[in-house]
């Protein structure tokens, strides 16, 4: 007797959403880049949303300006590669996984930057053993994501490019511009196969970091995602994430009542901005981000605690559980900040009342 397997946790978006991205290839009748699953359309409408004309429906993966995913997309099908920026939770990686999968039917040519992240990361390393004992051949190399998506001409991705080391990151120079990485030790080169590119991400609190040189920085075209326009905007996307992390791990909660969503987004929105919705208070923001992917978390935990100890359906008693969290990061600074828009906004809504008494009682 066979185990089933185990489902993971979270799939990869060539998984999670296989339906879709196989119907846009069934009906995808325009000129595809080499190596491309789709063409730049069909990735587009894959990114922004659309039926097809067998009615299926393609969920958006983005919500915002469709000129800023038409310029990404157009990027990759040039020789230049895609660098996105944005402040934290402007779904940077979201985009570069989703664009990727479209592409390539993969997202996980994937190289994550990090302070440690080392030049073998990026081009290449050795079995050691291998190498000990037959000496350096292509049998003891070790390529990295990025070299197998040029053997391949794939997507490939880097993550959190400004937290890499200045001298790590000039190792894509001769990637980017040339299409080759030379391997001396063997006497020999990688060539990038036509569909090759990649997608890099930054943050822009890392700017001063690790600054890019200006030599690289040339080879980006670079994108920069900005928060959601419009508190619509953002329920409408904390709402569909909402739901579908809910769905992946079986909370047994009924889904979040719409007004709850948009107290919790609407609180993210005025500290992060430093100003109320209508603009008549200033506000002291936080040491946070308030990102719109830690307002999904917090609604998420929230529908945690009303599915395991709770009623079911989301209250503002859980509601104020998670934000408050959320929101003080530094227990002194974030606290009086938090207390001040408690009673200077919160406590002045006649339709937050219940909000602000949970909320006063949890902090």
């Amino acid at each position: 007797m066979t185990t089933p397997a185990p489902e993971v946790l979270r799939q990869h978006a060539e998984q999670q959403y296989a339906h879709e991205l196989s119907a846009l290839a069934a009906h995808d009748d325009r000129p595809r880049p080499p190596r491309w699953n789709l063409s730049p359309h069909a990735v587009l409408t894959y990114l922004m949303g659309g039926k097809l004309k067998d009615g299926t429906e393609i969920t958006p993966k983005y919500v915002g300006e469709r000129r800023l995913m038409e310029i990404a997309v157009a990027t990759l099908a040039t020789d230049r590669a895609l660098l996105l920026i944005g402040v934290p939770g402007t779904a940077k990686s979201w985009v570069s996984e989703h664009l990727s999968a479209a592409i390539s039917g993969t997202s996980t040519l994937l190289v994550q930057g990090t302070a440690g992240t080392s030049e073998e990361s990026v081009r290449y390393g050795w079995n050691y053993a291998r190498l000990l004992a037959e000496g350096p051949s292509e049998a003891a190399l070790v390529e990295s994501p990025i070299v197998r998506a040029m053997r391949t001409g794939k997507i490939a991705r880097l993550e959190e490019l400004t937290r890499v080391q200045s001298d790590v990151q000039d190792t894509l120079i001769t990637i980017l511009s040339e299409k080759t990485l030379p391997i001396p030790e063997l006497n020999t080169e990688v060539q990038a196969v036509q569909g090759f590119n990649l997608i890099a991400t930054a943050n822009n609190r890392d700017k001063g970091v690790n600054d890019l040189s200006s030599a690289l920085k040339r080879r980006f075209n670079t994108v920069i995602l900005p928060v959601p326009d419009t508190l619509d905007d953002e329920v409408r996307i904390v709402t569909r994430r909402v739901a579908q992390l809910a769905t992946n791990l079986h909370i047994p909660a009924q889904p979040p009542a719409l007004e709850e969503v948009r107290r919790i987004v609407t609180v993210f929105r005025e500290l992060r901005a430093g100003t109320t919705e209508d603009g008549k208070t200033k506000l002291k923001s936080p040491s946070g981000s308030l990102s719109t992917a830690e307002a999904i978390s917090v609604v998420n935990h929230g529908l945690s605690l009303a599915a395991h100890f709770g009623n079911g359906h989301l209250t503002a008693h859980d509601v104020a559980a998670s934000l408050v969290g959320a929101v003080i990061k530094d227990p002194v600074q974030d606290a009086v900040i938090w207390r001040e828009y408690l009673e200077t906004v919160a406590k002045k809504r006649d339709d937050w009342k219940d909000f602000y008494k949970a909320c006063r009682t949890v902090s």
